[in-house]
Parts: structure tokens; C-alpha cells; sequence
């Protein structure tokens, strides 16, 4: 983190998202760099958020279409992931395709590192599938805002 600011891991795991949607693999260290096992289900915690607001605003709207995208930008965006988890993305992202989200709800208890990189990397794909870039890049904007704001125990949007 190079501006010297401790961040909340609620905030970094809006940056994870950011890096992977950027396919920036510096920022993906830099949002994971020094957390400890807490921080990590935190951050996972804040990704599963994401995760369920994405999909819930894709069943609502009805863009059934994103989810046969989410193969393809799954595997653009992994490529800012450490190798050894690129596969473990890509199995994940075509077993969801096909309606199976075992291995997303799996992947917590064994392993919470990878777990966190497999949700933001959904988050990303999904995000950029029903949104675009320019429009995904607006919404975790929005994303963060709120994450502040309750890292802050302000109020947001009333």
C-alpha cells in the first residue's frame, strides 16, 4: 500500500475487485498484502456481499446473458492471480455457469486465501459482464463508498 494508509479489509476487498477488473496484478497483491487470517474471512465476508448483490441485481434484471460471459471474463481477469489458483477459478466459474455454486460455498473452510481470490475474481467477471468496464468501475465506486461509510459508522444513502 503505497500512500502509507492502513485500510480496512472491508476496503480491500473493494480493491481486490478493482485490481482484478483491471487485470492489474500489483493491485491485487497490494489490496492482500499483510492480512492475517481474521482480515481474511473479513475480507472474504465483504466479497460474498458483493458476490450476492451482483447476482441478485443480475436476477432481478433479467441479463441472463452475463452468466454464459462469466467463463470468459473469468478467465481474463484470473490472469492477475497467482497461478496456482487460476485453475481453481476456472473450474469454479464453469461448474456456477452450469448452476453448480458448490465450489464457491467450498472453498471458505479449506482454503480462505483462495476463497477470497475465486469470489473477487466472480465479483469482477460478473460486474464487468452486466455493467462493462465503464459501468462496473462507477458501481464499485459506489461499493467502496458504502463499505466507508459503515467502516465509519456513518450513515449512507438516507
Amino acid at each position: 500500500m503505497s500512500d502509507g494508509v492502513q485500510k480496512s479489509p472491508g476496503c480491500r476487498a473493494v480493491d481486490v475487485v478493482r485490481g482484478y477488473a483491471d487485470r492489474d496484478t500489483i493491485a491485487v497483491q497490494d489490496a492482500l498484502a499483510g492480512l492475517d487470517a481474521v482480515a481474511w474471512m473479513e475480507m472474504y465476508t465483504v466479497l460474498s456481499g458483493l458476490l450476492r448483490s451482483t447476482v441478485s441485481i443480475i436476477e432481478v434484471t433479467g441479463e441472463r446473458g452475463t452468466v454464459g460471459d462469466l467463463v470468459e471474463h473469468a478467465d481474463q481477469v484470473a490472469a492477475a492471480a497467482p497461478p496456482h489458483y487460476e485453475f481453481a477459478i476456472a473450474e469454479a466459474a464453469r461448474a456456477w455457469a452450469r448452476g453448480d455454486q458448490s465450489a464457491l460455498s467450498a472453498l471458505p473452510g479449506r482454503d480462505p486465501l483462495g476463497a477470497v481470490h475465486v469470489t473477487a475474481v466472480f465479483v469482477a467477471a460478473l460486474g464487468l459482464a452486466l455493467w462493462g468496464r465503464t459501468g462496473f468501475l462507477g458501481v464499485l465506486t459506489a461499493y467502496a463508498d458504502t463499505v466507508t461509510a459503515i467502516v465509519n459508522g456513518q450513515p449512507f444513502g438516507l
